[in-house]
């Protein structure tokens, strides 16, 4: 009974968002977006993340955001800005570094965000990453301006000496103006 109440909330909440007006993602319109962040720790980030590691006592602590602009039905050119700190715990130094991202995002059938982007930190070490990032996932509105993305992001190093691939799971808040 649990699934099926559950299946039949699922198909009814899709319906619904589909059935909203797509006004959200027309050319001369902006989002402003904050993303959690689920995954691989990552020198460069604009999303928003808290972890902690009981085993070492390390921590993970990352806050940033993204603006973006329409330059035509469903495509926005986006610019991202970040500041995040690794505590790899124990007596090791921490890592505090300096993040930016620039990509485009595209709505397919204005639900399905696909998103690419060249991403990178400055960091206080001298080991600057650098990532083509790739994402996918599905938008969920909440009404005319607020849209809830989860998606699915990987970042593939671009200097593998320091940095590794990152695998990410992200659920992104939306507001679009």
């Amino acid at each position: 009974m649990k699934k099926i109440a559950l299946t039949t909330l699922a198909v009814v909440s899709f319906v619904f968002a589909s059935a909203q007006n797509n006004d959200q993602t027309t050319k001369g319109k902006w989002l402003i977006e904050a993303n959690t962040n689920f995954g691989a720790a990552s020198a460069s980030n604009t999303s928003i993340q808290f972890t902690s590691f009981s085993d070492d006592g390390g921590s993970v602590i990352n806050i940033g955001a993204e603006v973006g602009y329409f330059i035509m039905d469903d495509l926005a050119l986006k610019i991202g800005l970040g500041y995040g700190s690794i505590d790899k715990g124990g007596d090791s130094e921490s890592l505090d570094s300096f993040s930016y991202k620039i990509g485009a995002k595209y709505y397919i059938i204005g639900r399905i965000p696909v998103q690419i982007d060249y991403n990178g930190a400055s960091t206080d070490q001298n080991q600057d990453p650098s990532y083509f990032g790739a994402q996918g996932g599905y938008a969920f509105f909440l009404g005319d301006k607020v849209s809830i993305e989860p998606g699915l992001r990987y970042n593939f190093s671009l200097d593998d000496r320091f940095h590794a691939d990152a695998f990410q799971l992200n659920i992104g808040f939306v507001l679009h103006l």
